[in-house]
């Protein structure tokens, strides 16, 4: 009995002297903030964790986002036993010690289990291979986390047996009800510009937002401390958020903070380079997140530049990743790369319109059905349906391309998207208005 108290008492100090972030660690899925997509009331990750339906899954998803608080909502819920690795420090052993014991669990009492590997996308191809057979064979329930694109980083096998959820970066909304369970937690106070910095800096990461929130909210009470003001809750100023961050306030506020990124993109838009450079560097003087820079680099690169230099998209999209792989300030080189890119680059915003016609189209209405000829043939049952019947296929041309409708009869005579003359642009208008000549000439209607 004694021992007992005595755990429990190491518990509770441990328990009192933790992180915020994992105090503050939700105990059920309606105090789960943010993943409303997944989680909301009926939503597909929501009801199969309620359900205890869970199958094999991977969590994929930037840090912060609450990937290892899913996992366990997941143990608090399942009645099959629940087990948990890190891929930095597991082996292969230790993935094969839990398959075992999971065997003579299911085979003794029928229990199922759940293995939560965090950071999945760390075990080699042989590691992620030892787990294979027992996700096969439903042995174990494999929930894996990571950060990296999971079509890159798990084994194509183990990938296909799993079904993805994607976690995204925290809103704004949800990042202040972060904060304000935080400050409620901590018996303290803040003022709305600190709180506004704090979320502005996250990043979308929740548990930075809590970290850096309690290192405010200490450097706040030792300030009150200081001055001989104790009395009351402390209450965190910019500077307690600033100096908790390591970051400077934006110099310029909330509303600039669109007139500067507005700016921005207009100089990048209007091909000039030296504009678009100065306004880089203004937002990262001023302590704007690289990764907010980076997502409006990869919009512009299709909104306003698209097929007129297909390589654009590319470029922005590795500055993009470049921030998250290397960080600044070495990170600025390859936003500043992709600025003058970007800015060089010929423009087209055809893509833009092409798209925003078609959806028009599509909201109109009605969208047509598909033509037959380009139903699905590969059916037990299919030909007789008379789908497939008629269809050309192109490799059969020496052209590699044959006249015939691949738009529903309602819609078949609009065209969306109108090549420019800019760039390569102009060498995909000349192919497209050539090819069109010809459907003209020698459309074969189903």
């Amino acid at each position: 009995m004694a021992d007992d108290l005595f755990a429990a008492a190491a518990s509770e100090r441990l328990t009192s002297r933790a992180p915020l972030a994992d105090r503050m660690r939700p105990v059920s899925l309606d105090e789960v903030v943010g993943q409303e997509h997944l989680l909301g009331p009926g939503r597909p990750l929501r009801r199969l964790i309620e359900a205890d339906r869970l199958s094999s899954a991977i969590l994929w998803g930037p840090a912060g986002t609450g990937k290892t608080t899913l996992a366990r909502l997941v143990a608090r819920t399942t009645e099959k036993d629940f087990a948990s690795l890190s891929a930095v420090d597991a082996s292969v052993k230790d993935v094969r010690e839990i398959l075992a014991r999971s065997r003579q669990r299911l085979g003794e009492r029928g229990q199922g289990s759940i293995l939560f590997l965090d950071e999945v996308h760390r075990f080699s191809k042989s590691q992620q291979d030892a787990l294979l057979p027992a996700v096969e064979e439903g042995l174990v329930v494999l929930i894996g986390a990571t950060t990296e694109n999971p079509h890159f980083t798990v084994n194509p096998p183990l990938l296909s047996r799993s079904t993805m959820f994607r976690l995204e970066p925290l809103g704004t909304d949800a990042l202040q009800e972060l904060v304000r369970r935080g400050l409620a937690v901590e018996e303290a106070d803040a003022e709305p510009e600190a709180v506004d910095h704090l979320i502005l800096r996250a990043g979308g990461d929740g548990r930075q937002t809590l970290t850096a929130l309690e290192v405010a909210i200490a450097l706040a009470a030792g300030r009150a401390r200081d001055a001989g003001d104790d009395a009351g809750p402390p209450c965190v100023e910019v500077a307690d958020v600033e100096a908790a961050l390591g970051v400077n306030a934006l110099r310029y506020g909330r509303d600039e903070h669109y007139d500067v990124i507005s700016a921005f993109i207009k100089s990048i838009r209007g091909s000039d380079p030296d504009a678009g450079i100065w306004w880089l560097a203004t937002m990262l003087e001023s302590g704007e997140d690289a990764r907010f820079i980076a997502r409006r680099l990869v919009i512009l690169a299709s909104e306003d530049i698209g097929m007129a230099d297909p390589m654009s998209l590319l470029v922005a999209e590795a500055a993009s990743r470049a921030v998250d792989h290397v960080g600044l300030p070495e990170a600025q080189l390859n936003l500043a790369q992709a600025v003058i890119h970007l800015a060089t680059a010929p423009k087209s915003n055809r893509v833009t319109m092409a798209i925003g016609a078609a959806r028009d189209a599509v909201r109109e209405g009605p969208s047509g059905r598909v033509p037959a000829h380009l139903r699905d043939a590969h059916y037990r049952g299919a030909e007789g349906l008379g789908h497939g019947k008629g269809y050309r296929y192109p490799h059969d041309d020496p052209r590699g391309w044959l006249p015939q409708q691949h738009l529903p009869d309602e819609v078949a005579d609009r065209i969306f998207y109108e090549p420019s003359s800019h760039g390569h642009e102009a060498e995909v208008g000349e192919w497209i208005g050539r090819l069109r000549a010809d459907s003209h000439d020698g459309m074969v209607h189903q």
